[in-house]
């Protein structure tokens, strides 16, 4: 007598265990989410505000929290209270900042207010510099030669090198601006990196205590990816990106190019964006280097590919490794379409949030394959208890 499937096999054999199905059903949940969301916004008005404001200091408290946490769990394995461990990286820090605010801060300030003092002589520099050179006679007999009005393309370089200065004036202000705000954060972040660096460990079983029993073990393991993911870029990029600001900073010095302390902090805090960090950093340089001459246009050109080969071969790959197995061209689609959204915040943030999207999704994945014995075919085994799960017919 042949046994007939019933219904439910039948649903899960034919719908469940097609992936083009499951993944439309994600798709539709969390775009009616979305939908609910934006038609209650006025309910989360509050939410948002007060997630704004406490967003970057967390952030910030985060950031400091991996780079010194090391330290602290080191200084803490080798007998020293990690409270005092606590009281001893505070009071280097203070003297780290004290030695900046001294040595740092007021070469910095009066760059950026001689640079955004210029802005105006830098345009009519650009203007005279373009006019010299579509002026000289082996390129005018070149632009002859090919029936190019030469006044025309002067004019429109000048109108496009002036709009572009313009432009980088208004991103100058914007950074002072950024800085500020920064700043202003930082007051409380002392108070939450203490907290962080006390209790930063008992965090994971205390967010956990709020989840099912059955669950527990699949969070535990998404909170440790989670911050072997985060800290392991955090680390890598922030290092990597202080060795390209000193390097840098000395290669300017080198070659003699106006702002170099200036150019360098940019160079470094741009760099903590991949690939479209250093796009983004040599363009205020050149700018000034073009201003200068175009033989120090050339130097520039020389530092750079010295400093990018000493940071492509030896610096990155010791430092940061391929710790998030990332493709590059995800990384740029990544980076472009956070700016597109969230502007500045989101460039800065969207590799790292990537990547806990991306542990949280590889995971809520085999929490499903593995609670819904979905796609049987497939051999799954858990963490903590070693169970398989095999098709019926191979019993």
């Amino acid at each position: 007598m042949e046994h007939k499937n019933p219904k439910g096999t039948v649903f899960k054999e034919k719908i469940l265990n097609s992936k083009f199905v499951v993944y439309t059903i994600i798709v539709c949940i969390v775009s009616i989410t979305i939908f609910a969301l934006s038609k209650i916004g006025f309910v989360l008005i509050p939410f948002a505000i007060f997630v704004k404001t406490i967003f970057l200091p967390i952030i910030l408290a985060g950031i400091c929290f991996y780079l010194f946490n090391p330290l602290i769990d080191f200084l803490e394995k080798i007998g020293v209270k990690r409270m005092i461990s606590i009281l001893i990286l505070y009071i280097v820090i203070i003297g780290a900042i004290a030695v900046i605010i001294s040595s740092v801060i007021p070469p910095l300030t009066a760059q950026i207010q001689s640079l955004i003092d210029n802005i105006p002589q830098f345009s009519h520099d650009i203007q005279e510099t373009v006019r010299k050179v579509s002026h000289n006679k082996y390129v005018e007999k070149g632009m002859q030669s090919i029936n190019t009005d030469i006044e025309k393309i002067s004019k429109n370089v000048s109108g496009y090198l002036s709009k572009f200065v313009a432009g980088f004036s208004q991103g100058v202000l914007t950074f002072v601006g950024t800085v500020t705000e920064i700043v202003l954060s930082i007051a409380v972040l002392p108070f939450i990196l203490f907290y962080l660096l006390k209790d930063g460990k008992k965090l994971p079983a205390y967010i956990v205590k709020f989840l099912p029993n059955q669950t527990r073990p699949e969070a535990k393991q998404i909170l440790s990816d989670m911050n072997h993911a985060l800290s392991s870029y955090i680390r890598g990029q922030v290092f990597v990106a202080l060795c390209i600001g000193i390097l840098l900073f000395i290669g300017y010095l080198i070659i003699g190019l106006d702002y170099a302390l200036l150019l360098a902090i940019i160079a470094m805090v741009t760099n903590v964006v991949p690939y479209l960090g250093p796009i983004i950093a040599i363009s205020p340089a050149i700018i000034i280097a073009f201003i200068s001459s175009p033989f120090m246009l050339l130097k520039l050109a020389i530092v750079w590919v010295i400093v990018q080969l000493l940071e492509g071969k030896l610096i990155s790959p010791q430092i940061m490794g391929k710790t998030l197995h990332i493709h590059p061209i995800t990384v740029i689609f990544v980076i472009l379409t956070a700016g597109n959204l969230f502007g500045i915040i989101g460039i800065i943030l969207a590799v790292p949030g990537y990547a806990i999207l991306k542990v949280i999704v590889t995971h809520l994945y085999q929490f499903i394959r593995l609670r819904s014995n979905m796609y049987s075919d497939a051999k799954i085994v858990t963490n903590e208890a070693r169970v398989t799960i095999r098709p019926k017919h191979e019993e």
